[in-house]
């Protein structure tokens, strides 16, 4: 197992429009000494590259197949279509599909949206993209208009182009991913930290080390340097108990 080695590291892979940076900080400042690997893929490799072994868990979007992989939904993006700066659209705040009825509207083969040539909206382009960067620049010369996740529009952002919610499209969900079978400490180490556990409530290693440290300041916490006992303070137990003991004055 991963957790077992000398020099211990943590493979993550991720997919475009995914920032995995708030986590991998977390990660860094929790466990120091275990190297956290990162591994940027096209959205379709993400699954295989889990598949395969080649990391210990990804952020993927779904779906994933599930008789090998586990998944945990993160969060579901809201879907934008993009277009040119001067586009009728632009002067709408929000769109719906139906207003894409006379659009042409690509339809990439790295598509995130699950669309197929029956549910995409608008016009078929005469072909399909290869990618959504391609996609892309083809919005940019004016010939249709793309549906993404709006983390995508802001990956590809340009200056000639911009992009407005479609209320009515599907979404993409992303997800923590990982193999059924590799649950492994650091794995548990991860999800603790995406779903926002503390350091305590961690179920990884890091809870591990937090409770071996705090089995420590426990058994040091009753003494001082050296191993002196504190001494007893100016009007304390000891004292209160002499006064309990002295006779009282009569008047």
């Amino acid at each position: 197992m991963t957790d077992m080695q000398v020099n211990p590291s943590f493979r993550l892979v991720y997919v475009p429009g995914v920032t995995p940076g708030k986590w991998v900080r977390v990660w860094d400042e929790r466990l120091p000494d275990v190297r956290l690997d990162l591994l940027a893929v096209p959205v379709g490799d993400g699954e295989r590259t889990l598949r395969e072994g080649g990391a210990d868990a990804g952020l993927v979007r779904l779906p994933v197949d599930k008789d090998v992989l586990s998944a945990i939904p993160l969060y579901t993006e809201t879907t934008v279509v993009v277009f040119p700066k001067d586009h009728w659209l632009a002067a709408a705040e929000e769109v719906t599909v139906d207003d894409l009825a006379e659009e042409v509207v690509f339809h990439p083969l790295d598509d995130t949206l699950g669309f197929t040539a029956d549910t995409l909206p608008g016009r078929p382009a005469i072909a399909r993209p290869d990618t959504t960067a391609d996609a892309i620049e083809l919005v940019a010369a004016n010939v249709g208009v793309l549906l993404v996740p709006q983390s995508l529009a802001r990956l590809h952002h340009r200056r000639d182009l911009t992009y407005r919610p479609v209320t009515d499209a599907p979404q993409s969900q992303v997800a923590l991913s990982w193999p059924l079978e590799q649950t492994t400490d650091l794995v548990e180490e991860f999800i603790g930290i995406v779903r926002g556990r503390t350091v305590n409530s961690s179920r990884g290693r890091g809870a591990g080390q937090a409770a071996t440290e705090a089995k420590q300041q426990k058994s040091s916490g009753g003494q001082k340097a050296g191993g002196q006992k504190p001494k007893a303070a100016p009007g304390g137990r000891g004292a209160a108990a002499a006064r309990r003991g002295k006779p009282k004055r009569r008047g």
